[in-house]
C-alpha cells in the first residue's frame, strides 16, 4: 500500500509539474496575442504623423485610448519604439523622446513581424521606472503607422498576472487528476491488503510444514534408530559373541586358518556394531532427554577421534537449554560434524557454547580445506538441503545461522538463538 501511495504522488507531482509548465507556456501565449490585439487593434489606429512628430495633442490622444483601453490589471506599461531606438510614446511621460539602443530580439521583431515575450531586466535604464514592481514580462510585436512606418509596440505586463492566467489554465484539470488518483490508490488497497494476508498465511502454512517435517524427521530417526538398535545391532552383537566362542571351542580340532577367520568374523560384527552405534548417536541420540545435551555432544563427538581429528568441546557449566532449543542446537552441531567429517579434511575441531545476555550462540570450526560459495551452490544442486533446512528452522525460533568458508581457511558454523 505505501508503494501503490509513493507511486501515485510521484505520478501526482510529476502531473502537477507537466500541467503548470502547460498552464505557463499557455499564458505566455495569451500575452502575446493580447499584445498583437491591443497593438494593431487598438493602437494602431491612432499612430498618426503627430505621434511620430512628437505633436502634444496626437500624443494626449494616444494616451488616452491607452490609458482607458490598454493599461489595467495586466499591463502596467506601454512603450512604442522605432526601429532606431526612440521611444515616440509611453504612458510614462518622462521616457518619450528618449533614445536607447535596440537588442537582436528587439531588431528582429521590426524584420520578421514576431511576436517576442521575456522576463524584463530592469537593470536597464529604459526600465528604471519599472522597479519596485515586481517580476514583469516584456511582450514586443510590430505595428504600423498610418503613413506605414514599422514601429514596435511593448507592454509590461505583470508575473502576478501571467502567473494567474497559468493557474486558471491548469488547475481545473489537476483537482480532478488528483481525485483520480486518489481513487485508483483506494481501489488498490484492499487489493493490497488482500495479497499481504495471502502471503502471510503462506508464510504461516510453510512454517508449519517446516516444524512439521522436522518433527516427523526426528520422529522417523527415532523409529530408525530403535528398529536399528533391537534390530541388527542386537544380531550382530550376538553374531560376533557366537562367533568368537565358536573359535575358542574348536581352536584345538580344526586348522589354525578356520579359527583366525572366525576371529575375523567376530572382530568385524563387533566393529560394524560400534559403527552401527555411531551413526545411531547421529541419527537420534538416546541421552538427549535423560543426559542433557551436554554428554548428548560428547557422545557426537566421540567417533571423531578414530578418524584422524581431534575435538574441543566448551561448554558452560549448570546451562540450561529448553528442549526446542536443546534438539536445535543438537541438530545444527551435528549437522556440522557431519560435513567436516565428510569433506572438511580436518585435523582439528571445536564445538564451543556461549550465553549471552538471553541468547545462545553455538560455533563449529574447524581447520579444514574449506569451500567457495561456488561450492556450496553446488552441494544446493545435488540436494544436500541440511544446513539450508537449519537456517529456515533457527529463523522460526528467532535466531539466524551463518556460515562462513574459504578455501583452504577451513569452516565455521554459528548457530544463535534465543535461549527461552
Amino acid at each position: 500500500m505505501l508503494a501503490g501511495l509513493a507511486a501515485v504522488a510521484v505520478f501526482g507531482i510529476v502531473s502537477l509539474l507537466v500541467l503548470r509548465e502547460l498552464g505557463q507556456r499557455q499564458a505566455v501565449r495569451d500575452a502575446r496575442a493580447f499584445a498583437v490585439l491591443a497593438g494593431q487593434g487598438i493602437v494602431e489606429p491612432a499612430l498618426t504623423d503627430g505621434v511620430l512628430k512628437d505633436d502634444p495633442t496626437a500624443i494626449r490622444r494616444l494616451d488616452e485610448i491607452v490609458q482607458e483601453r490598454v493599461l489595467g490589471e495586466r499591463v502596467m506599461r506601454v512603450k512604442i519604439w522605432t526601429r532606431q531606438g526612440r521611444i515616440v510614446y509611453s504612458d510614462e511621460p518622462r521616457l518619450i523622446g528618449s533614445s536607447y539602443r535596440l537588442g537582436a530580439d528587439e531588431q528582429a521583431v521590426f524584420r520578421s513581424g514576431a511576436v517576442e515575450a521575456e522576463l524584463s531586466d530592469l537593470a536597464r535604464p529604459e526600465n528604471r521606472f519599472e522597479r519596485g514592481q515586481g517580476k514583469v514580462y516584456e511582450v514586443y510585436s510590430r505595428v504600423r503607422a498610418r503613413d506605414g512606418t514599422p514601429l514596435m509596440f511593448e507592454t509590461y505586463q505583470r508575473s502576478s498576472s501571467l502567473v494567474a492566467s497559468a493557474r486558471d489554465v491548469w488547475r481545473p484539470f489537476a483537482i480532478p487528476l488528483l481525485v483520480s488518483l486518489l481513487l485508483l490508490w483506494l481501489v488498490q488497497v484492499p487489493l493490497a491488503w488482500r495479497l499481504a494476508r495471502s502471503l502471510q498465511r503462506s508464510q504461516r502454512d510453510s512454517e508449519t510444514l517446516l516444524l512439521r517435517a522436522v518433527e516427523s524427521s526426528a520422529n522417523e530417526r527415532r523409529r530408525i534408530a530403535s528398529d536399528l538398535h533391537d534390530g541388527v545391532v542386537q544380531d550382530l552383537a550376538g553374531m560376533s559373541y557366537s562367533l568368537n566362542a565358536v573359535g575358542e571351542r574348536i581352536s584345538s580340532q580344526v586348522a589354525p586358518e578356520i579359527t583366525a577367520s572366525l576371529r575375523d568374523a567376530a572382530a568385524t560384527a563387533r566393529s560394524a556394531v560400534r559403527q552401527l552405534r555411531t551413526l545411531l548417536v547421529e541419527i537420534h541420540p538416546p541421552n538427549l532427554r535423560s543426559a542433557g545435551l551436554r554428554a548428548a555432544l560428547i557422545d557426537l563427538l566421540a567417533p571423531l577421534p578414530a578418524h584422524g581429528i581431534e575435538t574441543d568441546l566448551s561448554f558452560p557449566d549448570e546451562l540450561e537449554v529448553g528442549p526446542e532449543i536443546e534438539q536445535l542446537v543438537f541438530r545444527a552441531v551435528a549437522e556440522a560434524v557431519r560435513n567436516l567429517q565428510r569433506h572438511s579434511h580436518a585435523r582439528h575441531a571445536t564445538v564451543s557454547i556461549d550465553a549471552l545476555d538471553q541468547r545462545l550462540r553455538v560455533t563449529v570450526s574447524d581447520d579444514g580445506v574449506g569451500f567457495s560459495p561456488a561450492d556450496r551452490d553446488r552441494r544446493l544442486l545435488e540436494g544436500h538441503l541440511g544446513l539450508t533446512l537449519l537456517e529456515e528452522l533457527a529463523e522460526r525460533h528467532g535466531g539466524s545461522l551463518e556460515l562462513s568458508s574459504a578455501p583452504g581457511r577451513g569452516t565455521s558454523v554459528v548457530l544463535e538463538v534465543p535461549n527461552r
